[in-house]
């Protein structure tokens, strides 16, 4: 949510930050509005409310043939004063409402436009030429399938489409990866939480998931809870309704969980092997800092994104998404993306939004600053998940069908170097 104050002040900058969007930029007038409605309709309620009250403290000492007159008026007065509170309230969700439709400001330097509007920061990594080393590389899957670490059929059989099992050396290869994203992250004093994979309709629409794209989350309408796509939101729930201390720098926690998405409107997109799946494992970075500092602390993440890819030794480039395809909370966000020899792309493997205090006012989490009692700023960015084994059995695969190991996750995986092939899998 945005500040409305903000709003007033600056509406022409939130038209541009929709128009950037290919968002209503209507919608500003609609809002403001809506507030001054809200305020009249507010104010006309105290005023009466105001004159109810005095004309209370009158009724005790009026004369008694003038107190059947005095308490008519009082009774008159009170049903007055209930309308207005009524209508009152109803300007006042009407407001809501409409702010909750409207996505975060984006900040400069944010390209216009959708999907693909985004700009290219920088490109990094040798791609390997196949060609040149005398073969014709396989995709991810069949590479996975021949060490065995895989099995696509039996995940179909037991859930359906866009499930699967990670078994053996897969299994244990986003272990390795996974874990090696903790402990990087703890190393920059980030504190681990195994998070909630269930959060309530408060929490999911909090961090801003339950606009346009509500039809990517599963609800299970039995309980009143939603499976969460990202730990994000139960990181961005962990201190709702608090004043946080951060005279020591911001608070930096990261989740572990499975996550989960219905990858609604997908249909026909990467839909061999585990680029699109309905379920994934995910190593995600978050922060609450001050306002002033979430530019820079914007940065950091990046960076430590970029360390992590680098350990799992990937050709990639950086990109600056474009206003259209960043969601609604977020305010400015990077993607990393690794090459993918198979399909002669790039494919997104991490991402790192800043939402600014959009979440944070919806949430109610504040800290204490020189003006006072503020909302903090929230950040969030993915250092692994399942998705990166797509990238590393493509770019890793070898000529006899192994599978070579980064030096860095060998530690995990006992030392490993290379994954053979296996004859026969089953």
């Amino acid at each position: 949510m945005i500040d409305i104050r903000f709003i007033r002040e600056n509406p022409e900058i939130v038209r541009a930050s929709q128009r950037a969007r290919g968002a209503d930029e209507n919608l500003v007038a609609e809002i403001l509005a809506a507030d001054e409605k809200r305020r009249q309709s507010l104010q006309a309620f105290e005023d009466k409310r105001a004159e109810q009250k005095a004309l209370s403290r009158e009724i005790g000492k009026a004369a008694k043939e003038d107190r059947p007159a005095v308490l008519a008026k009082a009774k008159a007065l009170s049903d007055e004063v209930k309308s207005l509170e009524t209508a009152s309230g109803e300007a006042a969700e009407a407001f809501n409402t409409a702010m909750y439709k409207l996505p975060n400001i984006i900040v400069a330097g944010v390209p216009s436009g959708g999907e693909d509007d985004y700009t290219v920061l920088k490109q990094v990594g040798k791609i390997r030429d196949f060609a040149a080393e005398g073969f014709t590389p396989k995709d991810h899957l069949d590479v996975a399938e021949g060490i065995d670490g895989v099995d696509m059929a039996r995940g179909t059989k037991v859930a359906g489409s866009r499930f699967y099992y990670l078994k053996g050396i897969g299994a244990r290869l986003e272990l390795a990866l996974l874990t090696a994203a903790v402990d990087q992250a703890e190393s920059y004093g980030f504190t681990m939480l195994t998070t909630p994979t269930l959060v309530n309709p408060e929490i999911m629409g909090g961090t801003g998931f339950l606009g346009a794209h509500a039809d990517e989350i599963y609800y299970l309408p039995a309980d009143d809870l939603y499976l969460t796509g990202t730990s994000e939101v139960a990181l961005a729930g962990y201190h709702k309704d608090e004043i946080i201390d951060l005279a020591n720098g911001p608070k930096r926690y990261t989740g572990w969980s499975t996550c989960y998405r219905r990858e609604a409107g997908s249909y026909g997109k990467d839909t061999r092997g585990i680029i699109r799946v309905h379920q994934f494992n995910k190593v995600e970075m978050f922060s609450y800092c001050d306002p002033a500092d979430a530019v820079e602390e914007h940065q950091r993440f990046l960076a430590w994104e970029e360390e992590m890819i680098a350990k799992a030794e990937l050709p990639y480039r950086v990109i600056n998404t474009a206003a259209g395809d960043l969601g609604s909370s977020a305010a400015q966000k990077f993607d990393c993306e690794a090459w993918l020899p198979t399909q002669n792309r790039f494919m997104e493997v991490t991402s790192t939004s800043n939402c600014t205090t959009f979440q944070a006012r919806r949430l109610n989490i504040r800290h204490r600053s020189e003006i006072g009692t503020t909302p903090v700023a929230t950040l969030n960015g993915t250092l692994a998940t399942t998705r990166w084994l797509v990238a590393m059995f493509e770019n890793h695969q070898q000529p006899d069908g192994s599978l070579y190991i980064p030096q860095a996750l060998r530690p995990y995986l006992g030392g490993k170097e290379v994954i053979a092939p296996v004859a026969a899998a089953k």
